[in-house]
């Protein structure tokens, strides 16, 4: 039973890597955090920062090649990194669900939208297949479906790419889970669309109560939906902060680089800034702060030794310009 003060889900020191010729590839390099009941975490950074490898490892749905090497992921006070394959059944989708990138990717093309969505039901709760089905039909509507339940017998093809967003979202709240683990889930979407399923993911969570991690590239989309905000470089955190203090005041040097490259909604600007450079290669990072090829503000120090996360007011800011602050 978690008690008031302990979260639910709870990330410490978790580190992952991939196996290859030359040997391990570390690509997740000590990443910590927690999750509170009813909190929504924004996860943010480029490609390759080790968002997806991440989120992948909460629910141990890493690929074969990948695994983790040091760290734990704790669930409700429960080690998801040593958990064998009966225990985490009863977890995925049941206590920890998870919203994937491509949502017509996810869903299997050749199964009508009511088998997908009835199947998860059936494998987790005792019910009968007409329960199941009448559930199934209550979710799409839950998620904004229009005549459910003759959509039920439609296939992925019959719907909209937001649509298939919808039946993805409805999918994974269809056992109300204390966390949902979405991985850029509006990447494939118009901003139109974009800005519904934000919309509709935010209200549900905030109906439920649960727990949500939010993984994207894009700050502007963090901005509507997260509590805290945890900014991933190269593998690492480079700033974790209340979503309301990071927007307001970015500390590191790259998040401040990423608010800086969104496009103001009140003015026109013809080039917008951008960070130059590119990330690391994993397996290569630089001898110190990893970002130091690209910060405007290097100094000798930040190529020769890396910094730790330096706490200043319950914020955390992988800085040297933040020692002693």
């Amino acid at each position: 039973m978690t008690q008031p003060d302990e979260p639910i889900l709870e990330v410490r020191n978790l580190k992952i890597a991939f196996s290859t010729e030359d040997g391990l590839l570390p690509v997740l390099h000590g990443l910590s955090y927690t999750l509170p009941k009813g909190r929504v975490l924004g996860v943010v950074g480029e490609s390759g920062s080790g968002k997806t490898v991440h989120a992948l490892s909460i629910l141990r749905l890493l690929p074969p090649t990948a695994r983790i090497t040091e760290g734990e992921i704790r669930y409700r006070g429960r080690n998801l990194a040593t958990l064998g394959r009966a225990e985490l059944r009863k977890i995925r989708g049941n206590k920890i669900s998870m919203i994937f990138q491509d949502p017509a990717a996810s869903l299997n093309p050749v199964l009508a939208i009511g088998e997908q969505l009835t199947e998860t039901l059936l494998a987790h709760r005792k019910m009968s297949k007409s329960a199941a089905r009448e559930k199934a039909v209550k979710l799409l509507e839950k998620v904004g479906i229009a005549d459910a339940e003759k959509r039920l017998h439609e296939y992925p093809f019959q719907f909209s790419g937001g649509m298939c967003q919808r039946v993805m979202i409805a999918m994974a709240l269809a056992l109300e889970p204390d966390v949902l683990v979405a991985d850029e889930p509006t990447t494939a979407l118009d901003v139109t669309v974009q800005a519904q399923i934000l919309k509709l993911i935010k209200q549900l969570q905030q109906q439920s109560g649960m727990s949500a991690v939010f993984i994207t590239h894009n700050l502007a989309v963090v901005a509507g939906i997260a509590d805290d905000v945890l900014v991933l470089y190269a593998g690492l955190c480079m700033e974790y902060a209340p979503a309301s203090q990071l927007f307001e005041r970015p500390l590191h040097p790259y998040t401040q680089g990423l608010l800086n490259s969104l496009a103001p909604v009140h003015r026109k600007v013809e080039v917008l800034p951008v960070i130059t450079g590119h990330p690391p290669v994993p397996g290569a990072l630089p001898a110190g702060c990893p970002f130091a090829p690209r910060c405007p503000f290097v100094f000798e120090k930040c190529r020769r030794e890396c910094p730790p996360l330096f706490e200043e007011n319950g914020r955390r800011t992988r800085c040297w310009l933040r020692e002693g602050k």
